[in-house]
């Protein structure tokens, strides 16, 4: 059984780069592989206005964000596959995908936008359509739609990243998963669990969760 996790994130922001390239990638690409079901919200900080028969957008980091989360939106939606690349699913292809773009950031090699190198290198073989979507009123939509599942969650939400396990959101758990994502999405994980799960079950292990959170609290309250 697949332990689901929500992932609200913004495509420009340096904080859900590192954490979904160095905590919920590494983790679900490699330990959890079979435990957890991701579920993207790319939107974050974000307001939206519609206008005719589409929707204009502000975005935290600007209007290459807006871009941005419209193309995380629509990969979300419409990524595809190679049926001939059996060790691919829709999900770990997405998964690629949006770990590819996120490491990018505004860093793109020669002013190249990144979308097709990653696409490529995801196994995703349909950005053609993706990036259409993009730029269509069609993304301005799904990027609505993912604002609207943020505004229902919180209004506004309070930090970016956020991640919430089950559909149950809790402050200090959200601010532990930050910085090891493993060893919260452990608690939730039903047995039989994973083995890396076993390192985190004794009180040692609990206590110093405990204090790692409150430090880790203090200091993003600080930021």
């Amino acid at each position: 059984m697949y332990t689901p996790v929500t992932i609200y994130y913004e495509s420009l922001c340096p904080d859900s780069a590192n954490f979904i390239s160095e905590q919920v990638y590494p983790a679900v690409n490699g330990e959890l592989q079979d435990y957890i079901d991701l579920i993207w919200v790319p939107f974050g900080k974000a307001n939206f206005t519609p206008q005719g028969d589409d929707v204009i957008f502000t975005c935290q980091h600007g209007p290459d964000e807006c871009y941005g989360n419209k193309v995380h939106a629509c990969a979300i939606e419409h990524i595809q596959t190679d049926s001939n690349q059996t060790e691919s699913t829709r999900e770990s292809s997405t998964l690629e995908f949006i770990n590819c773009m996120m490491k990018a950031g505004r860093n793109f090699d020669d002013n190249v936008y990144p979308g097709v190198r990653c696409a490529r290198e995801s196994n995703v073989r349909n950005w053609e359509n993706i990036q259409q979507c993009a730029n269509s009123t069609e993304g301005s939509h799904l990027l609505k739609k993912q604002g609207e599942i943020t505004q229902n969650f919180q209004n506004p939400i309070s930090f970016v990243p956020t991640v919430d396990f089950k559909q149950h959101y809790d402050a200090e758990e959200n601010y532990a998963a930050l910085t090891n994502f493993v060893e919260v999405s452990c608690k939730y994980i039903p047995k039989p669990q994973p083995e890396v799960c076993a390192a985190y079950n004794s009180a040692v292990a609990t206590t110093l969760k405990r204090f790692l959170t409150l430090i880790t609290y203090l200091l993003l309250r600080l930021v």
